[in-house]
């Protein structure tokens, strides 16, 4: 039985602790939150886990194995490595840090006390993500193009901008199902509200193949949308995550280029000719098993089996990089930022 500490019980911790209670391989041991107010939920739904606002407390726990960080990013890498540091496996919110370095010691640290390190990139444990995985791996064909349309009214966070706060669930998804990495990046954006972070952003990837990303996250839309297009040669998909069961349909649609030589006036002309391909559209059987159950069922066969996660240490290094050197161009209004500039810097 691994036992857990849950830190931070604001918006995930609740569902954190509610899933880890649900299984039974896993037990929660204790809850951590400054603000003791919201500890009275805890006490009055588990009555039998221990709360407390003083994180040396549960760091001094010899019944908690693995630690669950649900706070604001800018805490994360303190109380990632105080708790690697204690021997405690780490299962940290996304984005993992707020700089690539601090990602980085982060990674170093887990390895070097041969630590499980996952960050929650709920999205790829869920059942269409999965299947987008699987099906770039095997039926669409050479890969074109991911674009991504991640908007709503609100949430507005104080201390990250919109890329830190939805981009970053794309990014996720594109790390997990593409099988190559970005090199580049490009970014524009805006603040509307003075002295708060930018509330809306595109962001386009670049990859050494053409391949091509756009990621457009937005707080002041009026309606919520939650739609990626994915395009191959072969066929392309359609993912809507707000879609209560077809999440995710799947087109055998596309073009076809037929190169012709033809003689002419005394010399060769190369015409291409562009064909159009439409046939079927069908959507495939989801395990909708909730994402983060099937996440920390993951966590805790990496803990007992010595494994790494999908999501570990590395993907969320990774997806921090883009998302400082995103940052870095937001700046910069929109100047291409390679990547490999980012790592030398990290």
């Amino acid at each position: 039985m691994i036992g857990f500490a849950v830190v931070g019980y604001g918006y995930w911790g609740p569902n954190l602790v509610r899933n880890i209670s649900e299984t039974t391989r896993a037990d929660v041991v204790s809850v951590c939150d400054r603000d003791g107010s919201r500890l009275d939920g805890v006490r009055g739904r588990y009555p039998s886990v221990k709360t407390t606002t003083d994180f040396e407390e549960v760091l001094r726990d010899p019944k908690v194995d693995a630690i669950a960080i649900a706070t604001p990013v800018s805490s994360h890498f303190r109380l990632a490595m105080q708790a690697l540091m204690a021997g405690k496996h780490v299962f940290v919110e996304k984005p993992m840090a707020a700089t690539a370095e601090e990602a980085s010691r982060m990674v170093e640290e887990a390895l070097r006390r041969r630590l499980v390190l996952a960050v929650d990139h709920t999205f790829v444990h869920t059942g269409a993500v999965r299947k987008m995985r699987e099906l770039v791996d095997s039926g669409l064909g050479d890969m074109y193009y991911y674009d991504s349309v991640r908007v709503n009214l609100g949430l507005f966070q104080h201390d990250v901008s919109v890329i830190w706060d939805l981009a970053v669930h794309d990014l996720s998804i594109l790390d997990y199902v593409l099988p190559e990495k970005p090199v580049a990046v490009s970014a524009i954006g805006m603040s509307h509200v003075t002295g708060e972070p930018e509330n809306i952003a595109y962001l386009t990837l670049f990859f050494e193949s053409k391949m091509i990303a756009h990621i457009h996250v937005n707080w002041l839309a009026p309606v919520k949308v939650r739609r990626t297009l994915v395009g191959g040669s072969s066929k392309m998909i359609v993912y809507d995550d707000l879609e209560p069961s077809e999440k995710i349909k799947i087109y055998d649609k596309g073009i076809t280029m037929n190169g012709n030589t033809h003689a002419g006036y005394g010399e060769k002309v190369h015409q291409m000719l562009v064909g159009y391909r439409s046939g079927d559209m069908y959507a495939p059987r989801l395990d909708m098993t909730e994402a983060l159950k099937h996440e920390l069922n993951e966590f805790i066969d990496c803990i007992e089996q010595n494994e790494r996660p999908i999501a570990d240490g590395l993907a969320g290094l990774r997806v921090v990089r883009v998302l400082e050197a995103a940052t870095r161009s937001l700046a910069q209004r929109g100047r291409v930022i390679e990547l490999e500039e980012m790592r030398r810097i990290a």
